[in-house]
């Protein structure tokens, strides 16, 4: 029987594949990783989107799965991805916390106009580590797949590096990390995690503002790296300059490499995306229902792999093949679901932005002022929110597809000639996805 906790959730999983049909495995059980061993407990992580079904659904199989390895009484929980074991010391973690997703690769990123140059930006300081480009910064909107650059790297070090160390974070873990090591009196432990490594990747830097320990911390952390001739790359949702709430030489040192930015995938890159999915995950999907999820769904990477994982999901639940129709279905209880929950929640925030009430945004006043914020809010519900056009301008008064297409076109233009823009899109940035991250100093 296997005794480390890798070996023993391979055996389980080994198990589970036997009893499962293919399609079924690779949808409910595949995504499935183990957290953590407490005693005869297994604590497994399962993704949002898949939680409550895998834990109605295939509970009683897991357990005895899990029985038939550890013997009678062993049993097991599903937990959600941020699951940590509440006694640390009684717990055996499954594997080294790398945090590096291994399914984000090279082979598997699909390259686009829009993300060329920072793919090859990604891979030439994979390839030679603080010898290409150094610092490297990834910048694009939520979802354009940065976060899979910089995993790519990681897992590319971690495999042809010869040995070299990989530390992957997040603003908000490195923030969390630093406050309790302050609070330990342990930050040359800290320090030492970060410094000794070769390749560091750090997610999220626009989450430094408003941070000023954190910011110190980070300042000095980054010179160092780049002093003794280690490799960061970092990602951000917005260019260095943008960054607002930084000092002047944190910005000045992001920019001192190369700045590579991503852009929403185009129509044939969605598909090749959706096709690149289906084809890890080992799933048959046909061609016209890739190409229908495809063209209802845009702007971000998250939301078209989140779609394509519903429609799948929804057509295994009900025993049938997945067609265009049933796509149709799903999409359009997506949409109403969210797409206008979401809707309303930006609309609100760029009335408060503007000062304009919700009705002049929404109504026919042609006012410059009122033109331009009701043009800011059909930008973000397309870049941030990933919403369709033509739900955009139904839902903002009626607009035809013309019109928000321009209006998209308008404020991007905008961002790189108008600072009033700019600031107005980077605070309703912060404005919509600030429930998200939460503020450790």
């Amino acid at each position: 029987m296997p005794t480390q906790p890798d070996q023993l959730w391979e055996a389980i999983r080994a198990e589970l594949r036997r009893e499962t049909p293919d399609f079924k495995f690779h949808i409910w059980l595949e995504p499935l990783e183990l957290a953590a061993v407490v005693g005869r407990t297994l604590y497994i992580r399962a993704p949002d989107h898949i939680r409550t079904s895998v834990a109605e659904r295939y509970m009683p199989l897991l357990r005895r799965a899990a029985a038939s390895r550890l013997g009678h009484g062993a049993t097991m929980e599903i937990v959600d991805t941020g699951w940590q074991p509440a006694d640390e010391h009684a717990a055996t973690e499954a594997q080294p916390r790398t945090g590096l997703n291994p399914k984000y690769t090279f082979e598997q990123f699909v390259i686009g106009s829009g993300n060329r140059f920072a793919h090859a930006a990604a891979l030439a300081a994979a390839e030679l580590p603080a010898q290409a480009y150094n610092p490297l910064f990834l910048y694009g909107s939520p979802g354009t797949g940065k976060t899979h650059l910089l995993h790519a790297i990681g897992n590319y070090v971690s495999r042809y590096g010869a040995g070299l160390r990989v530390r992957y974070t997040t603003i908000e873990e490195f923030t969390r990390e630093f406050v309790e090591a302050l609070r330990a009196r342990r930050t040359a432990d800290f320090k030492d995690r970060f410094r000794a490594a070769d390749v560091v990747l750090i997610d999220d830097v626009q989450f430094l503002a408003g941070r000023v320990k954190t910011r110190e911390e980070f300042f000095h952390t980054f010179n160092v790296l780049l002093d003794s001739g280690r490799q960061l790359v970092m990602t951000s949702d917005r260019r260095p300059e943008e960054l607002r709430d930084l000092e002047a030489r944190l910005t000045e040192r992001f920019r001192c490499g190369l700045v590579a930015e991503l852009e929403a995938p185009a129509p044939e890159v969605r598909r090749a995306i959706l096709h690149a999915r289906a084809r890890l995950d080992g799933i048959e999907v046909p061609d016209e229902v890739l190409e229908e999820i495809a063209m209802g769904v845009g702007g971000s990477v998250r939301a078209l792999e989140g779609a394509l994982i519903r429609v799948v999901a929804y057509a295994s639940l009900k025993g049938e093949r997945p067609t265009i129709d049933l796509a149709r279905h799903v999409l359009r209880r997506l949409d109403q679901a969210t797409g206008q929950t979401r809707l309303d929640v930006i609309i609100d925030a760029v009335a408060a932005e503007f000062r304009i009430d919700r009705e002049v945004l929404l109504g026919r006043d042609r006012r410059p002022e009122v033109s331009r914020a009701r043009q800011v809010a059909m930008y973000v519900a397309r870049e941030l929110a990933g919403l369709k056009p033509t739900e955009i301008g139904r839902g903002i008064g009626d607009r035809s597809h013309a019109t928000v297409d321009h209006a998209i076109k308008s404020v991007r233009a905008g961002l790189h000639s108008d600072p009033a823009i700019r600031s107005a899109v980077d605070n309703l940035q912060k404005r919509l996805q600030q429930p998200a991250h939460g503020r450790a100093e």
